[in-house]
């Protein structure tokens, strides 16, 4: 299905948005709708957009996750910090 991505975007902005919900409207012509639902009503937040544009606003919003990082990549990040050189 056509929506996939979109509908994956909506669940990633609803796991970093706490205290928000966020749903998506498909329209008839295949064009999608960002809404939030606030005290049991939605409230358009975009205009219709088409599925690239959808999922690039939505990934654009929101608290941005932490990259995880391995145990070996941060001995290596520790390793390219210069040192202060001792007189």
């Amino acid at each position: 299905m056509r929506s996939t991505r979109a509908t994956a975007a909506i669940a990633r902005l609803n796991s970093r948005s706490n205290g928000h919900h966020y749903r998506m409207v498909l329209t008839g012509n295949g064009l999608f709708i960002l809404r939030e639902r606030i005290g049991g009503e939605d409230r358009q937040l975009s205009e219709a957009l088409s599925l690239d544009e959808f999922v690039q606003l939505v990934d654009s919003m929101g608290a941005k996750p932490e990259p995880r990082i391995t145990k070996s990549e941060a001995a290596f990040m520790k390793q390219l910090v210069k040192k202060d050189k001792a007189p």
